[in-house]
């Protein structure tokens, strides 16, 4: 929240979103108008309501700063990411699950923090050495569950 707005406005915020799904297409193309100057080709109801529960907030809080807006305008544009945000993309939420097939045998890993997964009831460090346990061989382990790709891309000369 910035610093103009108090929790009463979070609360009203928040209850106006969560009525999205609930108002008739009709109530929301009226909203929508009220937001954005022209409407999109599709009529994709989530889609909508995302887009309107960013503007509600957007216009009680406050929008991106230029600089973030600009940065964020550059990825899209561009397709790449800063390199801390590269960093931040590789790392693994707690409690996600990675499934891999490998000699027709399903394999589950289970990530329980950095640095911390969980195979078949036993502990490892890294996914790598998760994917060396599996096959028996080195592997990368973000290339093995499909993370990153095992392709090099080679320079021109």
């Amino acid at each position: 929240m910035t610093a103009h707005a108090t929790p009463a406005d979070a609360t009203t915020i928040a209850t106006r979103i969560a009525q999205l799904p609930h108002l008739p297409m009709d109530s929301l193309w009226a909203l929508w108008d009220e937001h954005f100057d022209e409407r999109p080709n599709h009529h994709h109801r989530t889609w909508l309501e995302s887009r309107l529960a960013y503007k509600i907030q957007e216009r009680a809080l406050g929008g991106l700063k230029p600089a973030t807006r600009r940065k964020l305008e550059e990825i899209g544009e561009t397709g790449i990411l800063p390199r801390q945000l590269r960093r931040d993309a590789n790392r693994l939420l707690p409690g996600t699950v990675l499934t891999r097939m490998y000699d027709d045998v399903e394999h589950r890993v289970l990530v329980r923090g950095p640095f911390d997964f969980d195979y078949c009831g036993q502990r490892f460090k890294s996914l790598s050495a998760v994917a060396r346990h599996i096959t028996g061989t080195h592997w990368s382990g973000p290339v093995f569950f499909g993370l990153k790709s095992g392709d090099k891309k080679k320079e021109p000369a």
